[in-house]
């Protein structure tokens, strides 16, 4: 007597993995060996390149790879790639009488968009990529200029800098005025600065306050407060404050002082991309 297929199927017992819930059994069925050999290949594939490209972290690099390649050398081969095809116009640039680079439209041009790179790669941490500034770092939008906002003058703020190490650095400094004055002193002449720039004042204050910056501030500020580009000090009458004109941001400027620094780019950048950088800061809007 053959036996019933149902019989066979009855009799095979299925292999499992030995985990049950609520009564179903889990089978233990084997992968597919197509899914398995395509597994051990990229288990293979994965160990040669590591052999091969750079790839394990070590101290203080990584390991090179038998190959020799490197991201690196192929940025840097890019980079070499576009200085080539710009070197040209960048020896016209470098050596261009920063005041005459705008009779020139394609080196105006050129001169804009690389400025715009080195703008966004060397200034904008500070100024912002709007270049709108922020408390302490100068709004380079309006004609609001600590030092001059002609060509020359961005020029010269960019190759050497604000109160740095080098030589030929911006540089003026106002007296902590909190060691020899006063602190009503110091409410006195805070107040009469609000008024010179049309904000809420005690007048009682600031008449008083009046003698004290004549003695103490005008000097640098000017008798009417307008300020001295030739000695970096701003105008007190406008309405654009570096760190703040409120009574509080005032006080702590007055009595403590502030001591900004720029970096002086031209050790750091060539002749090409200073003159690009001034090119554009000077369009964006406050350039005189």
């Amino acid at each position: 007597m053959t036996s019933k297929p149902e019989d066979k199927k009855a009799d095979k017992k299925e292999d499992t993995t030995g985990h049950i819930w609520d009564g179903i059994e889990e089978l233990n069925t084997p992968l597919p060996r197509w899914w398995l050999w395509t597994f051990y290949v990229t288990i293979v594939w994965g160990i040669l390149y590591t052999i091969a490209y750079p790839a394990w972290p070590l101290i203080s690099s990584a390991t090179p790879g038998l190959l020799g390649y490197s991201t690196r050398a192929e940025v840097a081969a890019d980079i070499q790639a576009v200085n080539q095809a710009n070197a040209e116009i960048d020896a016209r640039l470098a050596s261009a009488d920063i005041t005459e680079i705008n009779a020139d439209r394609a080196l105006q041009e050129y001169a804009r968009n690389a400025g715009a790179a080195v703008f966004r790669n060397n200034c904008s941490q500070c100024h912002g990529s709007g270049a709108a500034g922020a408390k302490g770092y100068p709004n380079l939008l309006d004609d609001d200029w600590l030092w001059g906002g002609d060509m020359e003058a961005i020029q010269y703020t960019v190759r050497n800098g604000i109160r740095n190490e080098t030589d030929d650095t911006r540089y003026s400094e106002m007296p902590k005025f909190g060691e020899f004055l006063e602190e009503t002193e110091i409410d006195q002449v805070v107040q009469y600065v609000r008024a010179l720039s049309d904000q809420e004042y005690d007048v009682e204050l600031a008449n008083a306050g009046a003698e004290i910056f004549g003695d103490n501030c005008a000097s640098c500020h000017g008798d009417n407060g307008t300020g001295d580009r030739e000695q970096g000090a701003p105008d007190l009458t406008d309405a654009i404050w570096l760190f703040g004109g409120d009574v509080d941001a005032l006080t702590e400027t007055v009595a403590n002082s502030r001591f900004g620094v720029m970096p002086a780019w031209g050790p750091r950048l060539s002749d090409a991309q200073v003159n690009a950088v001034s090119a554009y800061v000077h369009q964006l809007g406050g350039g005189e």
